[in-house]
């Protein structure tokens, strides 16, 4: 009888919990071949338990190294020190992180130092400047330089992995596990439980959703994009906004102060990943600067239009599903303009094919471990 692979799946932000539940999923259920934990370091704690119980994955590890006011730097020591106790007692023969967070490049450094196998899940995204988005870009970057394995979801991930010299043979295309995820909790007949949502008219409305909270546009980017939204929802009676706005302070304030005020635009808390996905799948359209909706808004036929300059994600942009529009304010509120009132403009970018998968990538991360993966069988 051959061992079982001993995997060792680790994340700590809600992002990263949402893509990997796929994945760890199919390896607690292929339990002939795998042996599998998962660690978490709670980077983020909340919004993380969030997900674990809509997935209902309970960790085997918990590092729980969230604190008020903690750096970049506290991160990184914290998971290396606590991954490095739990490496050598595990004893796992591959490691597997996602994308591009701080807990994902200490993860896979800690992993090295142990002289322990990498998977990278979601690799090869990359913008082309390290201070944007920050510091998501190097994360991403020194993580794939550790890495051994590439799990690409797109030909042009596979590229620009190709570009630094990774050995093409270590490198798969596989697509997003994001798919997988969104698939599992869309449902037409969905519900809201949030009395904003469930009074909100879907049908005769034209709900604009968006997401903004990235590091860069803090200050005078988030308000040139706040007053173009603004002058969006005062100019179309037919719109509204809905905006979850992130638990930065800062944040926070800005959108109180610009947008607090307009009657048709309703600021929120920060949904669960299950209602937030069916408001994707129920808004006319996705304004944001975050990562992961360029990926889960065109599955479900949703243009996006991009506020910031640059994108670690091209496909959905050469796909036409998504738009970059930066942040000048006058840029913005054409962007939205456009979608508004050219329906050929719209439909095209709705209609338009999503480059990231069919919802089969766990199945085809896991098949390429245990066919690629010696370890100690």
């Amino acid at each position: 009888m051959m061992n079982k692979i001993k995997v060792l799946s680790v994340f700590g932000t809600r992002p990263e919990a949402i893509k990997m539940a796929p994945l760890v999923k199919k390896l607690i259920e292929n339990e002939v071949d795998f042996d599998s934990k998962v660690l978490v370091t709670a980077q983020h704690r909340e919004m993380l338990d969030q997900v674990l119980d809509i997935f209902e994955i309970v960790p085997d590890y918990d590092l729980n190294i969230m604190k008020h006011g903690q750096t970049l730097g506290d991160i990184t020591s914290e998971v290396i020190k606590g991954l490095d106790g739990i490496l050598k007692e595990f004893s796992p023969d591959i490691v597997l992180v996602h994308g591009d967070t701080t807990t994902s490049f200490a993860a896979a450094l800690a992993a090295f130092y142990n002289q322990v196998t990498v998977g990278h899940v979601e690799a090869g995204l990359r913008s082309g400047n390290k201070y944007s988005p920050y510091p998501e870009e190097m994360n991403r970057s020194l993580t794939g330089r550790i890495a051994d394995f590439h799990f690409a979801p797109t030909k042009g991930n596979e590229e620009n992995l190709i570009i630094e010299n990774i050995d093409r043979e270590n490198i798969y295309i596989t697509g997003n596990t994001v798919i997988d995820a969104l698939k599992s909790v869309v449902d037409e007949k969905f519900k809201f439980s949030q009395a904003v949502l469930a009074k909100l008219d879907f049908e005769n409305r034209r709900v604009l959703l968006l997401t903004a909270h990235r590091r860069e546009n803090i200050g005078e980017p988030m308000e040139n994009i706040f007053k173009a939204i603004l002058k969006i929802v005062q100019e179309f009676d037919d719109v509204e906004l809905i905006y979850p706005v992130h638990m930065n302070p800062v944040v926070q304030n800005t959108a109180q102060r610009i947008l607090g005020s307009e009657e048709r635009i309703h600021l929120i808390e920060p949904l669960e990943y299950v209602p937030f996905a069916n408001l994707i799948s129920k808004s006319f359209l996705v304004l944001t600067d975050s990562g992961g909706i360029q990926e889960e808004a065109p599955a479900l036929g949703k243009p996006v239009l991009v506020l910031r300059e640059e994108t670690e994600r091209p496909e959905a942009v050469d796909a036409g599903t998504v738009k970059i529009v930066g942040t000048n304010e006058n840029n913005v509120y054409d962007a939205i303009k456009l979608l508004l009132t050219n329906k050929k403009e719209y439909e095209e970018m709705a209609n338009a094919v999503n480059p990231y998968g069919d919802g089969e990538t766990a199945q085809r991360i896991i098949d390429i471990i245990k066919k690629k993966s010696n370890f100690n069988r």
